[in-house]
């Protein structure tokens, strides 16, 4: 049995970048990641699953050694966010210049964020780091649970940390319950090359069966979402590229620049999941495993990282002080901190998804006039930026 201060279950984006922030603490930490990335080359095409790194993520990945990293290998800035409904004249745009910001933020290949937060953990030279490696068995015990892995290796750790996804096997060995539930649509998302060079805006039309959106990739690619009810999304999914393309161009907004070829395709369910607690003596959960949030502001990962952030503060500030740092009592506080911010933009997020997901005359006639003025609301709406940016609380 080999025994760890703290093992990390899921190696992912914000596994990977939690362990990075919790080293040089005197703590023996050990990484567990299923599947190691594919390396990255220029030459390859983008990825079909980005994220939106905010200022605030991208701060925290570069405290850790991870945001150059990422930098150096590919992220598209962007600079400007447009949202509107039917007519893109009454919609509201935000700028990043009205904050003082170089940019909003910046979309980049998950895999290309898990790399480089891997590799920043890794250059630390005191986290045990095992890849491939699968969990076959958890035996949760508040002072020391234990784990078997496929390979039969067993090991025990005083701190379980949920890292591995929405389905997480840690949460459920420490029967932590969850409440979930389906969005009415699924999100078709498709990699392309565009016309026009690289672009510095994000936008978001919203209809009646869901949004459309464009992400601005590295070069001349680009990210669409198009969120549609599941059985459209569905039939979407097995046009030919040329139809698809076809559909693509009559449906979405005119601004759209012209489709050249399509790289990648999928088309993906969404659920919202919230952990109806995040921490338990001798365990605690950050990024999908506490919880899932709708995609439409690219807000999923940035939570996550802000919840490793958190955690890694609690954990290091309760061991500098000699207190039982993998207890409840200490680990409450990252609850605390992190559950009702999550919570909150998750509010927020459905309160977007139904507003806008349907052709109510007087909603239609409610929504426009909101967004006429907080296109016009000046202090409000750069606080608004601000809270998106993970610049205020």
């Amino acid at each position: 049995m080999e025994h760890h201060d703290i093992v990390i279950v899921g190696g992912g984006m914000v596994g990977s970048a939690l362990a990075a922030a919790l080293t040089g603490r005197g703590l023996s930490v050990c990484v567990l990641e299923k599947e190691a990335p594919a390396p990255f080359a220029p030459e390859q095409a983008p990825d079909l699953r980005v994220s939106a790194i905010s200022p605030a993520s991208a701060a925290f990945l570069e405290s850790i050694g991870a945001w150059d990293k990422a930098l150096a290998m590919r992220a598209a800035p962007y600079r400007r966010m447009q949202v509107w409904e039917r007519d893109e004249s009454a919609g509201v745009l935000f700028d990043a210049a009205e904050v003082g910001e170089d940019a909003l933020g910046h979309i980049v290949e998950n895999r290309v964020v898990q790399l480089a937060a891997t590799e920043a953990l890794l250059a630390k030279g005191d986290i045990d780091y095992r890849c491939p490696a699968a969990v076959a068995e958890i035996v949760y015990r508040p002072q020391a649970s234990q784990l078997t892995l496929s390979d039969g290796s067993r090991l025990q750790a005083r701190l379980l940390i949920a890292a591995d996804g929405a389905r997480s096997q840690v949460r459920e060995a420490a029967g932590i319950g969850v409440t979930s539930w389906d969005y009415p649509m699924h999100a078709l998302v498709l990699a392309c090359r565009m016309e026009g060079g690289q672009q510095d805006i994000t936008w978001q039309q919203f209809t009646p069966t869901g949004p459309l959106a464009f992400l601005p990739l590295s070069g001349d690619a680009a990210s669409l979402v198009w969120y549609h009810r599941p059985e459209e999304a569905k039939r979407l999914q097995t046009l030919s590229d040329e139809e698809l393309i076809a559909a693509v161009s009559q449906s979405f907004p005119r601004k759209l620049p012209g489709i050249r070829e399509i790289i990648a395709r999928g088309s993906f369910g969404l659920t919202r999941r919230h952990a109806q607690c995040y921490v338990r003596d001798g365990v605690a959960l950050a990024g999908d495993a506490a919880h899932t949030i709708h995609p439409l502001a690219g807000q999923g990962v940035n939570l996550g990282f802000q919840d490793a952030a958190q955690l890694a503060r609690v954990i290091a500030d309760a061991h500098a002080k000699g207190e039982d740092w993998a207890g409840e009592k200490a680990l409450s506080r990252y609850q605390r901190a992190r559950k009702p911010a999550n919570l909150a933009m998750q509010a927020g997020m459905d309160a977007f998804c139904y507003g806008f997901s349907n052709d109510i005359g007087p909603l239609r006639l409610l929504r426009g006039l909101g967004l006429k003025l907080a296109d016009k609301a000046g202090p409000l709406k750069r606080e608004a930026i601000r809270y998106a940016l993970g610049l205020r609380a």
